[in-house]
């Protein structure tokens, strides 16, 4: 692969990742949301691929694949299923009350981008090439799911977050040191998917002890 080639390829995949992110702030409809999220697990495994062609590494190409299994089929389907056990009468799921509205979420996300770029302009002075340059796009992922994590109401949003938030540590994981290895890449993605599988449990216990995943009402509830 030409350097020019890759430098284009890689910002094209980190930039989609990014883009997949923002979007997931401007959707409210859940099921979308999920469908945003595998998105991300595909332009994440693209960008694998990216690395371990210009790499010429079988082991990243093995990781790439992994990762659109998991990140792009194993864990949206498991969020489906969540979903699907959280889902009240016949009407799509939303976040009909999040705690930001859709234009100061975007904004948010411009400045929590900005924000990413300037708190990782010393990794790129570090070691500077094509890959840490697209470092702050996966700092801005991990920032924009912590957002999500901490402005929506729904349990399901909130575990769409917190894998945003895993999605963008993963991709600065492998745009810094070109791969973290097979070993570790797969104990991490186990123990996500353990987490992610707990969380679906009590989602459903949620919804059947109280009818409801609305978090500010449990605290109604609670209150």
């Amino acid at each position: 692969m030409s350097d020019t080639a890759y430098v284009q390829l890689l910002n094209l995949t980190a930039g989609a990742v990014l883009l997949c992110a923002v979007l997931v702030l401007w959707r409210r409809e859940l099921a979308v949301i999920i469908r945003l999220f595998a998105a991300q697990g595909v332009a994440l495994a693209a960008l694998i691929a990216v690395l371990a062609w210009h790499e010429g590494s079988p082991e990243l190409a093995v990781l790439a694949a992994g990762v659109a299994v998991l990140r792009a089929g194993v864990l949206p389907a498991v969020l489906r299923r969540a979903l699907g056990t959280a889902r009240e009468g016949t009407e799509p799921v939303r976040e009909v009350r999040p705690v930001v509205n859709v234009a100061a979420s975007l904004l948010a996300a411009a400045l929590l981008t900005l924000l990413a770029f300037a708190v990782s302009r010393p990794i790129v002075e570090l070691a500077p090439s094509p890959a840490t340059q697209a470092v702050p796009i996966g700092m801005a992922v991990v920032l924009i799911g912590f957002f999500v994590l901490v402005t929506r109401r729904r349990a399901v949003s909130h575990l769409v977050g917190f894998l945003l938030m895993d999605n963008g540590i993963t991709a600065v994981g492998f745009l810094t040191t070109a791969g973290i290895g097979l070993i570790v890449e797969v104990g991490v993605a186990l123990d996500v998917l353990l987490a992610l599988l707990v969380l679906q449990v009590l989602t459903g216990r949620m919804r059947e002890a109280f009818g409801n995943t609305d978090l500010d009402e449990l605290r109604e509830l609670h209150d």
